[in-house]
């Protein structure tokens, strides 16, 4: 059966550069390794044939002379010649792409890990912390003191978790590494040590404020500054008050995540408000002025004879500034017609001797809605 083309076995083009062979044959050799397969005959014959392309085409001498020749360049017949003549063991190749000469576990090299001493500085975790504030303060802004209680510096010790004139001394259980490597079949885990909790040395006389981590618990007070226009899920970043870090690594951040109150009056759309305002029946009809909110104290809108309920008027520049300064929403206030409830029987005498008084010319919505409904049984 005639050999499958090399490119074609690792799914790259011909005109695939070095890296893009190598990152095809990883992901294609992890899939298809016998470790993986046990028994699966087809799988083996694939991690062989992927490590013969592989081993083909990652030598650009090997490649010109496989874009020249095919696999004829490979031929025993033609060894001395620009071809290899033969291949390596596909594990060998396999180890050699992912141990990469330098003694790291395949995880690292897998997905690109970059290897860190575990004995020099590690930064501090970041925190989270859930804020509620009032819907005012989210369109205004405002400050806030918040208090979070994390893993602090430790004062005592400097932070080296050591009494003064303690020495240290490699740990035993991991050899002064910090980590401790276990194999799973193809697969080599580096873990946290457990006696030595990574540091790679055991000191002689812990802090007895910090028990020998070099942190210890303690609760900060925190100012933060809310920009004006902030809404729900709001994320604001507080740098360097997260964790401690450890071994004089940096400390992490404080991410104050932000959740916003409900108002009586006002809903929210983007950067506009929304507010219901009832005027009365007598208002609507004869026109008037009337005072409404806004969220920084009253303002005046003209409502016009005949206004209809549901009629919007704007008022500019009166909403919420955009938080990242591109201008000021608009005040849209609806208005709702009130109808009058618990007349007394003058009352009601005018608003009969006024129904009297009025045609189909004061209710032009009425007239004009009627006329469409008799039209449909015509």
């Amino acid at each position: 059966m005639a050999k499958r083309d090399y490119y074609e076995v690792l799914g790259v083009d011909r005109s695939a550069s070095a890296e893009e062979i190598k990152k095809a044959y990883r992901k294609m050799a992890v899939k298809f390794h016998p470790d993986k397969n046990p028994g699966d005959k087809t799988a083996e014959d694939q991690f062989k044939t992927l490590g013969e392309a592989y081993e083909a085409l990652s030598d650009p001498q090997t490649r010109a002379a496989y874009d020249q020749y095919g696999h004829a360049a490979f031929d025993p017949r033609r060894r001395g010649s620009s071809g290899g003549g033969g291949f390596h063991d596909p594990a060998d190749i396999f180890r050699e792409v992912f141990g990469g000469g330098g003694g790291g576990s395949i995880f690292e090299n897998l997905f690109g890990g970059e290897r860190r001493d575990p004995n020099g500085p590690q930064r501090g975790a970041d925190l989270r912390y859930d804020m509620e504030i009032s819907f005012v303060e989210a369109a205004l802004g405002c400050e806030k003191e918040i208090s979070v209680t994390k893993p602090d510096a430790c004062e005592a010790c400097q932070s080296t978790g050591a009494e003064k004139g303690s020495t240290t001394k490699a740990c035993t259980t991991c050899g002064g590494r910090g980590q401790v490597i276990s194999s799973r079949g193809i697969f080599s885990i580096a873990q946290t040590c457990p006696r030595c909790e990574g540091r790679g040395k055991i000191i002689d006389k812990p802090c007895k404020v910090c028990h020998g981590s070099g942190r210890h618990e303690r609760t900060s007070k925190i100012k933060l500054k809310i920009p004006p226009g902030v809404d729900t899920g709001s994320r604001l970043r507080s740098s360097g008050n997260g964790e401690a870090g450890t071994r004089g690594g940096p400390t992490g951040d404080l991410y104050v995540v932000l959740h916003v109150k409900a108002h009586e009056i006002f809903e929210r759309e983007g950067d506009d408000l929304i507010c219901e305002v009832p005027i009365s029946f007598v208002q609507a009809a004869l026109g008037a002025e009337v005072e409404v909110p806004t969220l920084t104290g009253n303002a005046h809108i003209k409502i016009p004879p005949g206004t209809q309920p549901g009629t919007l008027f704007r008022l500019k520049g009166k909403g919420i500034k955009n938080v990242q300064g591109y201008g000021v929403g608009d005040i849209h206030v609806r208005v709702t017609v009130e109808v009058p409830t618990h007349l007394n029987s003058a009352q009601r005498a005018k608003i009969q001797e006024f129904s009297e008084l009025c045609d189909a010319n004061v209710n032009p919505i009425s007239k004009g809605f009627f006329e469409k409904a008799k039209n449909l049984f015509r």
